[in-house]
């Protein structure tokens, strides 16, 4: 992960299926959501908007643990963002994306801007999920997708901020 990243220096705990079943029903639903957090969201409020804090190509040096989940590449591209419900923040959303995985119609991906990034995601039916991984922050909890577009890989990590609906 880069120095000036989004997500803070605190390290995140990623938890094992077996601590899974530990967390309550409700967090629970929530953080294995499989569908579009952002459409999820829009159940909760009146408007879903997104922030753009950092958004460019970075090297796989610039990685940390994300490298673990994604093949090699020549560069990446980084997104992180902060999305809103009705002006609250709610998630901070890190997205890394091989360089390979923007070709044809997904180039579109570096020029999403302030739409949210779910929106383009969930719009066909040419995205799969592998995996979804559940940790903390500090008292946040986080959780990490392993998603496919048209086959192609990105990995998304969401950390859901206190005032999220999540933690009601």
């Amino acid at each position: 992960m880069a120095d000036d990243t989004i997500l803070t220096s605190t390290p995140i705990h990623w938890l094992s299926a077996d601590e899974h079943e530990l967390l309550p029903k409700t967090l629970l639903d929530w953080l294995m959501e499989v569908g579009s957090m952002t459409r999820r969201f829009e159940q909760h409020c009146q408007h879903v908007s997104v922030t753009p804090f950092r958004e460019g190509f970075i090297t796989l040096a610039e990685l940390n643990d994300e490298s673990e989940h994604l093949p090699v590449s020549e560069r990446y591209w980084l997104r992180e963002i902060v999305l809103y419900g009705d002006n609250t923040p709610w998630l901070l959303g890190y997205t890394v994306i091989p360089e390979e995985t923007l070709t044809g119609p997904d180039k579109k991906l570096v020029d999403v801007g302030t739409v949210p990034l779910g929106y383009y995601l969930f719009s066909g039916n040419n995205l799969t999920r592998d995996y979804i991984q559940i940790g903390r922050q500090g008292e946040r909890w986080v959780r990490r997708s392993l998603l496919r577009l048209s086959g192609k890989p990105l990995l998304l990590t969401e950390v859901f901020l206190p005032q999220s609906p999540v933690y009601k």
